[in-house]
């Protein structure tokens, strides 16, 4: 579902029907859905970033409401207002994003924070980009989490580039997880292409956080496929780095080995293939049936 919706977006931006900015999540599936996976869904809270479609539809989120919101159509939980990833679900415990993403951090804190003073075991899950990493914002939340014991796990999605900066010219240690021996909290670095891998080792953060053990911070290395967003041609990223990468494509990686194992056929993985598309089709068609927001909510909640 990731993928197909990934794949739909970036051919509705080049239709001129994509409303706002298109940011893909190509080779980076396995990170959303490995990692909302780990959480509980009734008691935990996700807050992803506009990289983390996957982990929407792990959370329930319907391929209908996802394409409203994209479209900017009549149904929008933005009203129409915004089309680039910056909506919230709080029905299915969904939350951001917001535009800057280190603020991302801070605002799972609080309500990790004010889930304990109520007494619930809630544990926030939440993600920010190697270049978002860098920001000021990022290294207070984290230490504020630290100190307080936060049930936090923070996902760093390292995909290689910020925007045209290379990881050489971000920062200078190897690891990005190593910052966590600063903070006093567990930190690892693992292949965001291996979803049961990220699965896994998220499972074992947020039992840790439940448990009251604090934070962690959990380096995944992947790679962005795509541009910064659909109008970047991410011609500053060499060729044969991305065939590198392409090698380890999450998608159909996991598809190959689920085949060897024996837990599906070749035949099945196309169904799922073709029914997910057609799916995606279907929800595209009657999402642009649908009206535009009425003008009159573009004035709510703006605050003069």
């Amino acid at each position: 579902m990731a993928r197909e919706f990934d794949a739909a977006m970036l051919r509705l931006y080049r239709q001129g029907k994509a409303f706002g900015g298109v940011y893909s999540q190509l080779g980076n599936e396995a990170v959303s859905v490995g990692s909302a996976m780990a959480l509980d869904p009734k008691t935990d809270a996700l807050f992803p970033m506009h990289r983390n479609v996957g982990a929407h539809f792990v959370f329930g989120a319907q391929i209908d409401q996802m394409m409203q919101n994209q479209l900017a159509r009549q149904g929008s939980q933005m009203r129409g207002t915004d089309g680039t990833g910056h909506y919230a679900d709080p029905a299915l415990r969904i939350y951001g994003n917001v535009s800057h993403l280190g603020s991302m951090i801070p605002v799972a804190n609080g309500f990790v924070l004010a889930a304990r003073m109520r007494g619930e075991p809630t544990v926030a899950l939440t993600y920010i980009g190697d270049g978002g990493a860098q920001v000021g914002e990022v290294h207070e939340a984290l230490n504020f989490a630290a100190v307080q014991k936060l049930p936090l796990v923070l996902i760093i999605e390292n995909n290689q580039y910020a925007y045209s900066t290379p990881n050489s010219m971000e920062f200078a240690v190897d690891e990005l997880s190593k910052r966590a021996v600063g903070y006093g909290i567990h930190g690892e670095t693992i292949d965001g292409t291996d979803v049961e891998l990220v699965y896994e080792t998220c499972r074992k953060a947020v039992e840790r956080a439940r448990e009251g053990n604090g934070p962690s911070i959990i380096e995944t290395r992947t790679m962005r496929m795509r541009g910064h967003a659909e109008h970047d041609d991410f011609s500053y990223v060499p060729k044969d780095l991305l065939d590198q990468w392409a090698l380890k494509d999450p998608v159909n990686t996991y598809a190959a080995v689920l085949v060897q194992r024996g837990v599906l056929s070749g035949e099945t993985v196309k169904q799922i293939h073709d029914e997910t598309f057609n799916a995606m089709v279907a929800a595209i068609d009657r999402t642009l049936e649908l009206p535009w927001p009425d003008a009159s909510e573009g004035m709510k909640n703006v605050f003069l």
